[in-house]
């Protein structure tokens, strides 16, 4: 048994283009020889699964995340987006000061930065799209 891993993005006609993990990697580790020209400017949506594997061969879905990636005028990812990103998600975490508040007082600003993250950085699939997800991951015989 082993873990691997699919990456998809969602084209502006809704279909899946398979990217490989490398390349997915050096794009994140902005590798300035590693963009997509196609995407340039452009905010997509793409699926990384990480995928329970045996004899390389994809048997289960352990983890599957639906996001977006914003690219910059060159096809690479948006340094400024992903800094945003990065300062949103700290605010994900309820604070860990040692103040004592009232007891009626309910600090839920990380609740609602939860909200606004997941709306902004998050999307849900149609029924459609889970299908050929399912399709392209585990092949055409896979219900």
């Amino acid at each position: 048994m082993g873990i691997g891993f699919r990456i998809f993005f969602i084209t502006d006609d809704g279909a899946l283009e398979r990217v490989s993990f490398s390349r997915y990697d050096r794009l994140h580790h902005n590798d300035p020889e590693e963009r997509f020209p196609q995407y340039a400017g452009k905010r997509i949506r793409y699926v990384l699964a990480v995928l329970d594997l045996v004899r390389r061969k994809p048997v289960g879905i352990l983890h599957i995340q639906y996001a977006f990636l914003q690219f910059d005028s060159e096809g690479r990812l948006d340094i400024k987006e992903r800094e945003r990103e990065a300062r949103m998600a700290v605010e994900l975490f309820p604070p860990l000061h040692g103040k004592e508040q009232p007891a009626q007082l309910i600090d839920a600003r990380y609740r609602f930065a939860r909200k606004r993250y997941a709306n902004e950085y998050h999307w849900q699939p149609s029924a459609e799209l889970e299908a050929a997800l399912a399709e392209a991951i585990f092949g055409k015989d896979w219900a």
